[in-house]
């Protein structure tokens, strides 16, 4: 049955098609008949317990600066579709939390991917710190002795923002730096929250590993390749997608992790591995979906439509059973109206 389907994304005309795992879902959506309307999060509102988008009707194709179409923008309650896709891209700022507050007052009979209490209560960086047996040796601190001590413990380590994202403002620190000082200085007044030093893993240059998983099982990977004289192997940084195979550790990793993000309703999910350690689990707006596809792996935006599919099912389900044992003792009138209400609204 067709959906209506509502995203929740960055301007659509700033993206890069080639490697938008947003755009990899839109395209899926509407291959399999699913009415697309968009909207950016400065859209969003609540008034009197609804939750509203000024949202426009969407239509994709992979062309590259001939990629979407949009038509008239209209207030639309939300209650009224049937998937919001929660999909802008961090920085995991107060704007950010603000819209998963605003999302998790939509009715149990949307879904919203990812769930947004479990994406606001998951900070990529702080909820891998739930498996620290899986990472290299982490901490999480602004205070100058505790990073002193680490990097005394563990040598050369790798400094970067708490919620940073895209490889922005990473730095290599030696055991003994000349630069520690003055980098510490400029994370101290650039940052509030603390930020993240990690013993560094000198097979990076090998490539950081992002892989998928949905519905709390890996599907799909990725090797990130880091340029040349450069840590980062982000690929909007420079890195280069290469082919991959899961080792036996990557797959005790998502073995692991997996049944937890299940439990989260955190469907679609990047993790970072480097050197056999997970170093992050990316829940906002994980990318790689396309780059996957790319190196000659599966398309994961069909896995993932499935799963979605299947969950608005469940809870349908869910939703349905009580209702049905309520309605055996309902008058005529009273089951019409509440068939009328569950038509669905083709002013959306």
């Amino acid at each position: 049955m067709p959906l209506t389907v509502a995203v929740q994304m960055d301007p659509i005309e700033k993206i890069n098609v080639a490697g938008d795992t947003t755009f990899a879902l839109l395209l899926e959506a509407q291959a399999r008949g699913h009415r697309l309307i968009y909207y950016t999060p400065d859209k969003l509102s609540l008034s009197e317990g609804r939750v509203i988008a000024e949202a426009a009707p969407l239509t994709v194709r992979d062309v590259a600066g001939d990629h979407f179409t949009l038509g008239e923008a209209r207030p639309a309650d939300l209650a009224e579709a049937d998937v919001v896709l929660l999909r802008q891209d961090p920085p995991f700022d107060l704007a950010y939390i603000t819209s998963t507050h605003l999302l998790e007052m939509l009715p149990a009979h949307v879904l919203v991917v990812n769930d947004p209490a479990s994406v606001r209560n998951a900070p990529e960086k702080l909820f891998v710190m739930q498996f620290p047996d899986l990472m290299p040796p982490t901490l999480i601190s602004r205070d100058k002795r505790a990073i002193e001590a680490f990097r005394e413990t563990h040598g050369e380590v790798v400094m970067k923002p708490l919620y940073g994202h895209g490889g922005a403002a990473v730095f290599k620190v030696a055991r003994k730096d000349p630069n520690f000082g003055s980098l510490y200085d400029l994370f101290a007044a650039s940052f509030r929250e603390p930020w993240v030093v990690q013993r560094f893993l000198p097979r990076v240059s090998l490539g950081d590993k992002r892989i998928i998983l949905i519905d709390g099982v890996a599907l799909g990977a990725v090797n990130r390749v880091p340029a040349e004289n450069d840590i980062r192997s982000n690929m909007v940084r420079g890195g280069a997608a290469a082919a991959t195979e899961f080792t036996a550790r990557e797959k005790e990793i998502c073995a692991t992790i997996g049944p937890e993000l299940k439990r989260r309703g955190l469907v679609l999910v990047g993790i970072d591995v480097i050197d056999g350690h997970l170093t992050e689990i990316n829940v906002t707006s994980p990318t790689g979906v396309r780059a996957i596809k790319r190196v000659g792996g599966p398309d994961l935006a069909v896995a993932a439509w499935d799963a979605f599919e299947a969950r608005l099912q469940a809870r349908n389900n869910d939703i349905a059973a009580p209702l049905e044992d309520a309605r055996s003792g309902w008058s005529p009138d009273r089951l019409r109206s509440a068939a009328r209400s569950r038509e669905p609204n083709r002013n959306l």
